[in-house]
């Protein structure tokens, strides 16, 4: 059971970012995000190093140095985008007007701790840049990531092992197999993969897993197909 692709999960979540909020991408799969947003959605996408206006990867060729997402991959810019210091970009994230952040993460706690920036490892280099600041800062955060660890270990656990980026602040979850709410309850299963049943996804998750009565398919709701979009059934 694979789920969802890199892509699609990325697809899905640019498709529930509502109209007019202001989202910081964060390094790796929420940087795909930018690719995704619905044609004529007006969404403000944030980069941490001082751009407003983030619009989707350059057509191989037109690719500008200068012009970089979190991850330093080419993006574009879209018109009234705005490019500003480093420390007036955090001014933003701490001051409280970034909507949601997206992030990767290496594990979510069932109270919506978040572990990041470090594996514990003396082997190898941490890397916080602003996530914490993103976790404290956001109204919101999405984590978009696998659900298990490439040795099949369980990401979303009862309480985080690895060191906390921050505490109880993630309030949705985006993997391959399903999009998890965190909840005073703990864990409610939103949406789930095609290619999986619910007592499978509770098996390879290391917290108890509470299903909405509402769960619906996970997939994503707009297509592309020749550079047009269509709904799917």
């Amino acid at each position: 059971m694979k789920g969802l692709n890199r892509k699609d999960i990325a697809r899905v979540a640019a498709e529930d970012i509502p109209e007019g909020f202001c989202v910081n991408l964060g390094i790796g799969l929420p940087t795909m995000i930018a690719d995704y947003i619905p044609l004529g959605r007006e969404v403000l996408l944030h980069s941490e190093q001082g751009l407003l206006g983030l619009g989707p990867a350059p057509e191989a060729g037109q690719e500008d140095s200068d012009i970089v997402n979190a991850g330093k991959l080419p993006v574009t810019l879209l018109k009234g985008a705005s490019i500003f210091s480093h420390s007036d970009s955090f001014l933003m994230i701490r001051g409280g007007h970034i909507d949601i952040a997206c992030l990767g993460a290496f594990q979510v706690a069932e109270n919506g701790d978040l572990a990041n920036w470090s594996t514990g490892s003396l082997t190898e280099t941490p890397g916080v840049g602003g996530a914490m600041d993103l976790a404290a800062g956001a109204a919101s955060v999405w984590v978009l990531m696998e659900h298990c660890q490439k040795d099949g270990a369980p990401r979303l656990l009862e309480r985080c092992a690895y060191p906390l980026t921050g505490q109880k602040c993630v309030t949705r979850i985006y993997t391959n197999l399903a999009l998890i709410e965190v909840t005073p309850q703990g864990f409610v299963v939103q949406r789930i993969a095609d290619d999986i049943d619910f007592d499978s996804l509770q098996k390879l998750t290391g917290a108890t897993l509470h299903l909405s009565p509402t769960c619906q398919p996970y997939r994503p709701h707009l297509i592309a197909n020749d550079g047009a979009l269509s709904v799917t059934p």
